[in-house]
């Protein structure tokens, strides 16, 4: 950016080793956020200022009409200090959501210098604890007090911190969805829109009810073909080679996808983008040529999949082993973001 962002630092810090250390994912933030506006068709100075309540109309626009999108990265600390993994993808990410729900867009020296700056004022919120680092949240939403459905004419930008330790403690089971999609083509799959993830609770809230942790989407055309999970993509480990279904506007764009379909060819294993059907996990399943299953995001990193059910099918997975694809994915992946591997890619963005 051209200038400093102008900064107002809380007068004591809520800071404590508890809470950088034991906090549950996403219930605690750190001092400070990053805000900026957008009216009257610019950007105007960005500022941080101490965390805290927000004040808003009633006839917010996303509290009617849902233009609101977000996005989630991560600062770790490394040996050289701190640094961000592929905030840049996670950039792109976030301008593509906002075209697509027709707000303006974000330019990038304001979106990673707003993130850099901020989390060099949180620092000391990093967790020291293995796996654990500063969830960053971006967060852009429409403005407008009316009631008229048009986009609105201001916006607001907020970037905020938490520290936060693996989002799942164990591995993960999930129901096959049959009822509910999540996305369908044309409409905001591919899109971090808020929207998409209300759709998606009701779900997640009645497969936790069986004793799952979420449900595994299938496509809503044929109700046929594995798309993601509620937080997550998905990978099959089949023959040998990693499955995970193709990006066509339905699915999420991963950025932890697509570092782990970089790396799962790096490390000599075949990597696949392709349709991979319901029937076609549960009978590869059953005839022992499906060994694995795992999940890949920002907050899961990589998550192994222990159980997934469909119709009377209750497909078990054996316990992780360090000789797993799953684990050595992660020791790797986790490796680079922490600076203990060569980041040969140039992910890291140092704050």
């Amino acid at each position: 950016m051209s200038s400093p962002i102008a900064s107002t630092r809380v007068a004591q810090s809520r800071l404590t080793e508890a809470l950088r250390e034991n906090s549950e994912f996403g219930s605690t933030f750190s001092d400070h956020m990053f805000v900026a506006d957008w009216e009257s068709a610019a950007w105007k100075p960005p500022q941080i200022v101490p965390f805290g309540p927000l004040s808003f109309s009633p006839a917010l626009t996303p509290f009617h009409y849902g233009q609101a999108i977000f996005e989630g990265f991560k600062a770790h600390r490394t040996p050289a200090g701190v640094a961000l993994f592929r905030p840049r993808e996670n950039f792109s990410r976030f301008n593509r959501s906002a075209a697509r729900l027709a707000m303006p867009e974000i330019p990038e020296s304001l979106f990673l210098d707003g993130a850099k700056e901020l989390v060099r004022l949180d620092r000391d919120w990093i967790p020291h604890r293995e796996g654990g680092a500063l969830y960053v949240r971006p967060t852009y939403f429409g403005v407008d007090d009316t009631l008229l459905v048009r986009p609105a004419n201001r916006f607001r930008l907020i970037v905020m911190t938490c520290p936060v330790g693996p989002y799942f403690a164990q591995p993960i089971r999930l129901l096959a969805e049959e009822r509910f999609i999540r996305a369908f083509p044309g409409g905001t799959g591919d899109s971090k829109a808020a929207g998409n993830y209300a759709g998606g609770l009701l779900a997640a809230r009645l497969a936790q009810e069986k004793g799952f942790h979420n449900v595994l989407w299938l496509d809503g055309v044929e109700r046929r073909y594995v798309e993601e999970s509620g937080v997550m993509n998905v990978f099959f480990v089949l023959d040998g080679r990693a499955i995970t279904p193709p990006l066509g506007g339905t699915i999420l764009p991963g950025v932890t996808r697509d570092s782990a379909l970089t790396l799962l060819r790096e490390m000599g294993i075949p990597a696949e983008e392709r349709q991979i059907s319901i029937d076609e996990v549960v009978s590869a399943h059953a005839a022992g040529k499906l060994t694995e299953a795992f999940g890949a995001g920002t907050a899961a990193i990589v998550a192994p999949i222990a159980r997934i059910r469909y119709r009377e099918h209750d497909l078990q997975f054996p316990a992780v082993s360090d000789s797993s694809v799953a684990a050595r994915l992660r020791a790797r992946l986790v490796g680079i973001q922490t600076g203990r591997e060569p980041d040969i890619h140039n992910w890291l963005l140092p704050v």
